[in-house]
């Protein structure tokens, strides 16, 4: 839930559920069907050219909201090969609704993070400062449930020489598949102590207690559909049921496979991920050398969701 938003009234507040909840299956058809009627076929649907990401022309923006809106995610592209400039991707978000950045303990200082090989933080064991591969995950899987990152931009100054390709795959989508292979997936992964993050520590010392909470969840405020996830399994405990464990094989096996909903995409200079915190890993990269430089990835995260994409609006064209 967003604390930061009034709540809707009883009424209201039902109302944003409809398609989430499961005695209401009526609502969800309708949804699930819109959603899947204009749903992108391509990541070339995906694509949107901006001229500069720091002023949007008003086509551009409405481009990028409505990708956003079908698919909760676009990738702009851009002339903007290796320049290094943090206000192109603040400047960017902004302008689509997204203020209210989240900082990682291990964010520069201004809140962004420069997601590049950094030796120091490699050895800490934070894989995103690496040239190792990502599992599947959502961001801020670990954080408490009213500090949930609901959107992020990925912003390519310049990619590896080789590697660093991203898939994925919108929660909604994932959200539609395991209800209608079984809906009892989806309230498994709904209960309230589906998946439990364990602590972080340094040098024996606490630095993020244990979080447990659900994979999907509704925002009460907006009716927006929420998923927590990661595929890595160092420590992670799941509910011990038969429906969660059938469940997360369905997840694995949806996103280890060739699903036409899984998108493909590595992202060149200038090139941007805008989404409202979509499913997503990453192959290993080739490390920087003397005669080619690294990859380098601007990291934004927000509380915010991009603007215009109510769950109740995400299937409109």
């Amino acid at each position: 839930m967003n604390i930061d938003m009034p709540l809707p009234d009883a009424a209201t507040s039902a109302a944003l559920r409809a398609p989430f909840a499961l005695e209401d299956d009526a609502a969800y058809r309708r949804w699930r069907d819109q959603k899947l009627a204009c749903y992108p076929r391509r990541v070339e649907d995906l694509i949107v050219e901006v001229h500069d990401p720091r002023k949007l022309r008003a086509s551009e923006a409405a481009e990028l909201r409505r990708a956003c809106r079908i698919a909760n995610m676009a990738i702009y592209a851009s002339p903007c090969a290796g320049v290094a400039d943090k206000n192109l991707p603040r400047r960017l978000g902004a302008q689509l609704g997204l203020v209210r950045h989240v900082a990682n303990p291990l964010a520069d200082d201004d809140g962004i993070s420069s997601l590049e090989v950094v030796p120091g933080k490699m050895t800490r064991g934070y894989i995103p400062y690496s040239s190792q591969r990502l599992l599947w995950h959502t961001d801020g899987y670990y954080n408490a449930m009213p500090d949930s990152i609901r959107a992020f931009i990925l912003h390519c100054v310049q990619p590896a020489d080789g590697g660093g390709v991203n898939r994925l795959l919108d929660p909604e989508i994932a959200y539609i598949l395991l209800r209608d292979a079984d809906p009892e997936y989806v309230r498994a992964l709904a209960a309230a102590d589906a998946m439990t993050i364990p602590a972080n520590t340094e040098s024996g010392v606490a630095t993020r207690p244990a979080r447990t909470g659900p994979v999907f969840s509704v925002d009460a405020a907006d009716g927006s559909l929420q998923m927590r996830y990661t595929a890595r399994t160092r420590s992670i405990e799941w509910r011990s049921d038969d429906v969660t464990r059938a469940a997360r094989q369905f997840l694995e096996q949806l996103m280890s496979g060739d699903s036409q909903y899984v998108f493909t995409h590595r992202l060149a200079g200038g090139e941007g991920l805008v989404c409202n915190n979509v499913l997503h890993d990453r192959t290993a990269f080739t490390p920087a050398t003397a005669d080619q430089p690294g990859r380098l990835i601007y990291r934004i995260r927000y509380r915010d969701r991009v603007a215009g994409t109510p769950a109740l609006g995400a299937m409109r064209p």
